[in-house]
Formats: C-alpha cells, sequence, structure tokens
C-alpha cells in the first residue's frame, strides 16, 4: 500500500522576496495605522529567518523521500474563471506549468493517483470537479501550487494539484478543508502501490494583501497554530470557521471589482456572499488545515512564524513527521 512519508505546511508569498524591496513594497500599500515600521536591520533579519526556515523545510522534504506530493493550494483567477469555478478540483493531467519564481516552470503530474484521489473523494461523499489539461494556458497553474515546488523541490518530483477554493466568496469552509483531508489519508493508505507521499499545505497565513486598512492578526495566527501544534485539527478549523469579520475592517471585504489593473494579484469580487471566518488572503489558512486534517491527532513541528509588517503577511513553516 502507498505510505504517507510526511505533511509539510509552508507559506508561499513573501518567503524569498528581498529584503531591499520591502519598504518599496509598503510604501504602495494601504496599512492600517497600528502596523509598527520595519527598519533595514529588522527586515534583513526577517528575510533571513525565513530563507533558513525554508531551508528547514526543504532537508525535512528530501529525509521524506517522497515519490508522489499532494499539494492542497487555492486559485486565484489562475486556472479558472468566473464563468465556472469549482469549490474542489483534482488536476489529472501528466504535466502542468506555471509561473514560479524561478520564471515559467513545467512540472511533472501524476495522472494515475490523481484519478485514484479524485474517484476516492466521490466515494467518499464528496463532489469534485477534474481536470485533464489547464483551463488557462496563457496563465497556467495556480501559484499556490508552483511556488512551493520551486522552494522545495525544483520540479523533480511528480505532484497532485488539489485545488480547493479557499478564496472567492462563497468558499468552502475550514471545516470541509479539514474533511478533504481526512478523506485524502484513508486514499493514500487504501492505494495499492508503494509510492511514499508527501502532503503539503500551501498559503496564508493571515494577510490582506493591498486592501485599505491592512494589518496583521498576529494573536490569531499564533492561535490556528498553537491547535496544528497540539494536532487538534477539527479545533482549529472551528475556530478558524468561527471568527468573525469586525464591521470596521476595511481590509476584508468580500472583493467585489475585477479591475485589469489586478489581474495579477487575483484580487477580484464574486458580489455573492462569503462564509464565516476571514476573508482576502487570509483564507488560503485553509490549505494547511486540509493538509493537517491528513494528520489529524498528530503533533506538527512549527519551524517559525515571521510577522511581515511590509506586507503585512505571517509568514509561516512547520511539518509533520509523526505519521
Amino acid at each position: 500500500m502507498a505510505e504517507l512519508a510526511g505533511v509539510i505546511y509552508t507559506s508561499h508569498a513573501w518567503v524569498n522576496r528581498p529584503s531591499r524591496e520591502w519598504a518599496e513594497e509598503r510604501a504602495i500599500r494601504h496599512h492600517r495605522a497600528d502596523v509598527p515600521p520595519e527598519d533595514a536591520e529588522e527586515m534583513a533579519a526577517k528575510s533571513k529567518r525565513m530563507l533558513a526556515a525554508s531551508a528547514t523545510l526543504r532537508d525535512k522534504l528530501e529525509s521524506f523521500d517522497p515519490d508522489l506530493l499532494v499539494i492542497f493550494g487555492d486559485d486565484q483567477y489562475e486556472c479558472f474563471h468566473f464563468d465556472n469555478f469549482p469549490s474542489i478540483a483534482v488536476y489529472l493531467g501528466a504535466t502542468f506549468e506555471g509561473r514560479s519564481g524561478a520564471g515559467h516552470s513545467v512540472a511533472t503530474g501524476h495522472p494515475e493517483f490523481a484519478t485514484a484521489i479524485l474517484t476516492g473523494l466521490m466515494a467518499r461523499g464528496f463532489d469534485p470537479a477534474f481536470s485533464m489539461g489547464l483551463p488557462n494556458p496563457a496563465r497556467g497553474m495556480s501559484h499556490a501550487i508552483m511556488n512551493p515546488l520551486t522552494y522545495y523541490d525544483a520540479f523533480s518530483i511528480p505532484t497532485v494539484p488539489l485545488l480547493l477554493n479557499a478564496y472567492y466568496a462563497p468558499q468552502a469552509s475550514a471545516r470541509r478543508h479539514y474533511e478533504v483531508g481526512r478523506a485524502v489519508r484513508e486514499i493514500i493508505e487504501s492505494h495499492p502501490s508503494s509510492e511514499r507521499v508527501v502532503v503539503i499545505g500551501s498559503g496564508g497565513l493571515w494577510h490582506t494583501p493591498r486592501r485599505e486598512g491592512a494589518y496583521l492578526n498576529e494573536e490569531f495566527d499564533l492561535t490556528g497554530l498553537g491547535y496544528l501544534q497540539r494536532g487538534e485539527i477539527a479545533a482549529w478549523a472551528e475556530f478558524f470557521d468561527g471568527y468573525r469579520v469586525p464591521f470596521d475592517d476595511t481590509s476584508q471585504g468580500l472583493l467585489t471589482d475585477v479591475a485589469a489593473s489586478e489581474m495579477r494579484t487575483g484580487d477580484h469580487l464574486t458580489h455573492l456572499p462569503g462564509r464565516g471566518g476571514p476573508q482576502n488572503g487570509t483564507r488560503e489558512t485553509c490549505n494547511w488545515i486540509g493538509a493537517a486534517g491528513v494528520v489529524d491527532g498528530r503533533p506538527s513541528v512549527l519551524v517559525d512564524y515571521v510577522p511581515v509588517y511590509a506586507a503585512p503577511i505571517g509568514v509561516a513553516f512547520a511539518y509533520c513527521d509523526e505519521v
């Protein structure tokens, strides 16, 4: 039977952005007045911490010796557009490509295992969409999939992209991500191959990129990471879904404009009602919750949590090897 070798959790933004660019980026964003400043020395130190943490995860992935990666990620107007935007989708193609920190890259898929995940989810009461090719070839695969491959793998390991709508209202709930993760664990362990599988949760944590009044809720992030460290993933999902956006928080609007100038960020609005929990980029935390559902009940190791006020974003790195 296939074997779950480990789980990795990673932010996929700001991880390798040079600190010399941070001040310039902050100057064009719209932070809430109480977001602290960072001087050049502090920014350089934070950048160094992120690079060290990503190196730790790179070494951890190598130690897992995987034959296959399954990445929980969201799509931000890259694969899918609003003419057809699925809540859950499995990519079945033999290859996929897209933009990454390394430029334009090509990755290897795993059609056979992807099909097992697709049919396994259906057998367990889910209704996933599937894609045998890239719906939007000009844009390519989601950066939530491409960036972790850039950071940790250099596109050498066959990969199954598992795309859940964590971004656009109405989004899949944290609870639903958790349930998908639990199902994926069963599918891996029932697969007849001898492949070693590593699951990656990609995204987050708290961030509301380029929104008016953006700030960083470190307490929210650290509370969630505490659940992760204790292996209490159902409780983490409940905590996430139970959050209510304060009435005066201008940074978490439900995205109602589709402006050409914002196309590269995927910052589009659906005019549809959102789900409970934080909105905007913070919802990528659900990708971590989905991946953590695969090892529900097992403790994970937090490598680092770096509050980057220039963005602002909570950048985090963790893994689970007690599978």
